[in-house]
């Protein structure tokens, strides 16, 4: 890939909010990635803390005039900031009044000058040939022209870093981050392969995913007025396409390319897939008429109606039945035999599907290795069904009463993470 002739160009884009203490040592982690044309944009979206004031001080950075257009609307950039040590050339940090993450990656992308956009969490972890792989279905597809691409995110929870990087790959030790790796093995392992085998695929995760910086300016670049603005680009990029009538592609590298840290509490996961939903939903209704279109092809026909179906309304549809089921019960209409084969058919899918994904995972990736791990791993398949499920129902359905009987539908709640375990830390 190196020695290909023309490779497109990328740029960076990381928003930092408050995030002083672990800063530089996520800067360095980007500026040791394999690939020769590309740059890191920081963007300080109003820290409080010394977020800018440490990276200015550590990489000796000094307040440059550089020429951009504000072709996407952002809040003020106060400054751009540029390394005198020709070490840090591609470094550039963006200094601008508050504005949450999707004025942050406005404003990176107006920054930016390059073919494409990254667009990360500034706290992930990133494998060294990220790009290089990510870049790959930008270059190698002639009948398309792909507008984004995602890789497979893992959970980073317990895993030993070292020098912002993964160096040993851990289950991890809390109760609520272990169901968080099952469900992310089959959302990537299994759901977004899937969706891309049949040019489908709706999401790029808002952690990592890379973007054609042309087609993102022309649709007006992030949305600030939804909490789920990673779905709802990629969702407008697509749209545009049909419209244009240009054939196009998401794709999907089946990678493990990024490492994030989960929630590790019951109210911080909550909030997480109650803003989840609530980003769904408005994403739904903001492109309402793609559904059943056949204008926008199996997006219009296929995909759509799936996040409406099964992103949306099984939560509803769920809590409808369990309310049947009741009634059934309390009226004695009920047959035993009947309830009982059924729920023996939903208890063994559940598990089937599960088991399918960590074998998946293990015959391709082999990341998470030993027999400890792949009894927990059972054990909390099985666990999964009584207690995270149902837990993510309830989280759903809160959402769903959030956006539609809540003022404020548009807040993302506080995050908190709890940090890597550095390798030091691990012994």
């Amino acid at each position: 890939m190196l020695s290909f002739p023309k490779l497109p160009s990328v740029s960076i884009i990381a928003p930092a909010y408050n995030e002083e203490k672990t800063i530089i040592e996520n800067i360095n982690c980007l500026l040791s990635l394999q690939y020769l044309d590309y740059e890191i944009i920081i963007v300080n979206d109003g820290s409080k803390d010394n977020t800018l004031a440490t990276i200015i001080n550590h990489f000796g950075l000094i307040k440059v005039e550089k020429a951009y257009e504000l072709k996407i609307p952002c809040a003020k950039i106060r400054g751009v900031y540029q390394s005198e040590n020709p070490a840090y050339h591609n470094l550039l940090v963006v200094d601008k009044e508050n504005g949450g993450k999707a004025d942050a990656l406005n404003a990176g992308v107006n920054v930016s000058l390059k073919d494409l956009f990254l667009a990360i969490d500034v706290d992930c972890i990133i494998e060294p040939d990220a790009i290089l792989k990510m870049v790959q279905p930008f270059i190698d597809d002639p009948k398309h022209r792909v507008i984004a691409s995602g890789g497979v995110i893992r959970v980073a929870n317990s895993c030993e870093v070292d020098d912002g990087r993964i160096v040993k790959v851990n289950y991890p030790t809390n109760f609520w981050a272990k169901f968080q790796v099952l469900e992310y093995f089959r959302a990537f392992t299994i759901g977004r392969m899937a969706w891309t085998k049949v040019n489908g695929l709706l999401m790029v995760s808002g952690a990592f995913g890379l973007f054609d910086r042309e087609v993102a300016v022309k649709v007006g670049g992030y949305d600030k007025t939804t909490v789920g603005e990673d779905l709802e680009l990629v969702v407008r990029m697509r749209k545009y396409m049909y419209e244009v009538g240009e054939k196009h592609r998401v794709a999907f590298i089946p990678d493990p390319l990024c490492w994030t840290e989960v929630p590790e509490s019951y109210k911080i996961l909550s909030r997480q897939r109650n803003r989840w939903t609530r980003g769904a939903i408005d994403t739904i209704k903001k492109h309402r008429n793609m559904f059943f279109n056949p204008k926008y092809g199996i997006v219009g026909m296929v995909s759509f109606p799936y996040w409406v179906i099964y992103e949306w309304l099984t939560p509803v549809v769920e809590l409808l039945g369990i309310a049947f089921l009741i009634i059934l019960l309390i009226l004695n209409l009920y047959s035993l035999k009947i309830i009982l084969l059924v729920l023996l058919f939903v208890i063994t899918f559940s598990f089937l599907f599960s088991t399918t994904a960590i074998f998946i995972e293990a015959y391709t990736y082999y990341k998470y290795r030993g027999v400890k791990y792949m009894f927990l791993a059972f054990l909390f398949v099985i666990l999964e069904m009584f207690v995270y499920q149902p837990s993510n129902l309830y989280f759903s359905l809160w959402g769903n009463y959030d956006y539609f009987f809540k003022k404020n539908k548009k807040g993302w709640g506080n995050m908190t993470r709890t940090g890597f375990a550095t390798k030091q830390q691990a012994k």
